[in-house]
């Protein structure tokens, strides 16, 4: 099973993505086209407080045209390392530096039609959090929640994002 690409064209070129659209060539050599988003390299965070609870983000997102909860998450920059990603966007988005950081696998969240692969990190925290740096469109709160606040916001679909709930899976799958 193989779809060959016969041509591609940019069709939009954006500050986060591009979208390509390819002309390709079925196995059964019937042409079709394929629309896919290019999307670079990207890290979500599930941090630990020591004092055991977790840390997330309410973020307004204009797509869901609501205030969503999620996992500490962002793009990697160009030639940087995913780790150093998970660090700096910690420290951007919450304040906080990891005095622990591992990573827990990677997702492809969009699979049909984006590039996108976010690498799930899981990182510890200690004290009280530093300054953030957020991005200049960007304001998010942080909070601590306990991890069966995390299960019930999940399970009532509180919590939606699906980078959010792979990244909680991942992290509950590989603590046990």
């Amino acid at each position: 099973m193989f779809e060959k690409t016969i041509s591609k064209k940019t069709v939009y070129h954006g500050p986060i993505f591009d979208v390509d659209v390819h002309q390709i060539q079925l196995t059964s050599g019937k042409l079709s086209s394929r629309d896919v988003v290019v999307h670079g390299p990207a890290v979500a965070i599930v941090v630990k407080h020591e004092n055991g609870k977790f840390l997330f983000i309410n973020q307004f997102r204009k797509s869901q045209e609501k205030v969503c909860i999620e996992v500490t998450a962002g793009c990697c920059d160009p030639g940087e390392e995913n780790i150093n990603s998970a660090k700096r966007e910690l420290t951007e988005e919450t304040g906080y530096k990891a005095d622990k950081i591992y990573s827990l696998g990677t997702i492809a969240p969009l699979i049909g039609y984006c590039t996108e692969k976010i690498e799930i990190f899981f990182a510890e925290i200690s004290g009280n959090p530093g300054i953030t740096n957020f991005d200049d469109d960007e304001y998010i709160e942080t909070f601590l929640i306990s991890e069966d606040e995390v299960d019930e916001k999940i399970k009532n679909n509180v919590i939606f994002d699906g980078k959010t709930i792979s990244a909680w899976m991942l992290y509950k799958l590989m603590s046990k």
